[in-house]
């Protein structure tokens, strides 16, 4: 069996294992991987993740300015999105000014806002802690307004190849309800819902290092967000900071990422609480579905 295809059954099996079993992944003399839920010699246990999560650490990020004897910490948020924060400190020695609980904050889009100020018990003497910093994004105040989402593309009529709670990857709390709609390369990608271009990846060829490819996540009014991914290399022709109506063009579908082949993954998240999660959704007209066999079901 091709090695492609062994690496893609033992995605299959993980994913509709993870609550099950243990998955365990092992290669062979002559490089071939395998999975098993048995373990066997040289075996280790294989951790199936997330996989269409975007990457924001460069835009989140303690902003600590250090004058003599005192530390002021900020929190910077480059997005065009409010997060969620928090903050403690630990390990503090010659510290006064940190908060005994955790700081917990919603921070507004492209902000730059003080949390604390340390100052020196003993003058001339270093300050020292570990800040222990997270953050989600989106603001987890407020309700989902009822919408019924018009189709994100141009063309068709296209089909459901995985839908919510689908058994190859479709599971875990920011995916659940997610839809995967295969289409060919190229197929013109629209926005479903007004809002703010949040976060965009256009450069990313094949697997490349991002699991979600080339992406737009758009922020609607309501504090959803809708994200669109796996597009087409250099096809986004959105900007981050971008207001976008319903029927504005993104780009166009692709085959980018930890994608199992041309397709558009549409799902819609929002914050509830120190961390995204997926939330159902409709769409305004029936959308049918491929064979079972297609849905990774027997």
């Amino acid at each position: 069996m091709p090695l492609r295809l062994l690496f893609f059954c033992g995605l299959f099996m993980a994913s509709t294992s993870t609550v099950a079993m243990t998955i365990y992944k092992s290669t062979d003399a002559n490089g071939v991987v395998s999975y098993s839920d048995r373990p066997s010699k040289g075996s280790q246990v294989f951790v199936f993740q997330d996989r269409m999560v975007e990457r924001l650490e460069r835009q989140v990020y303690l902003d600590i300015k250090k004058q003599k004897g005192v530390d002021v910490v900020f929190v910077r948020n480059d997005l065009y999105a409010p997060v969620e924060v928090a903050l403690a400190f630990t390990g503090m020695s010659n510290v006064r000014g940190a908060p005994a609980q955790t700081i917990r904050r919603v921070l507004p889009a492209r902000s730059n806002t003080r949390l604390a100020l340390l100052t020196a018990v003993s003058g001339g003497k270093p300050l020292v802690y570990t800040p222990m910093f997270h953050y989600s994004l989106g603001d987890p105040a407020g309700a989902a307004q009822s919408y019924r989402y018009p189709f994100p593309w141009r063309g068709g009529p296209f089909r459901l190849s995985q839908g919510a709670n689908g058994d190859y990857s479709h599971f875990g709390p920011k995916n659940k309800y997610a839809m995967d709609i295969a289409m060919p390369v190229g197929t013109p990608i629209i926005a479903a819902r007004a809002g703010v271009v949040v976060k965009t990846e256009n450069s990313q060829n094949g697997r490349g290092t991002d699991p979600s490819g080339n992406f737009v996540r758009i922020l609607h009014d309501d504090g959803t967000m809708g994200v669109y991914l796996h597009l087409k290399q250099g096809s986004v022709s959105v900007k981050e900071g971008q207001r976008v109506t319903v029927g504005s063009p993104l780009g166009l579908s692709g085959n980018t990422g930890n994608s199992s082949g041309p397709h558009l993954h549409f799902v819609v998240q929002r914050n509830t609480g120190e961390g995204l999660v997926s939330i159902p959704y409709q769409f305004n007209q029936p959308l049918g579905a491929l064979p079972n066999f297609a849905l990774g079901k027997q």
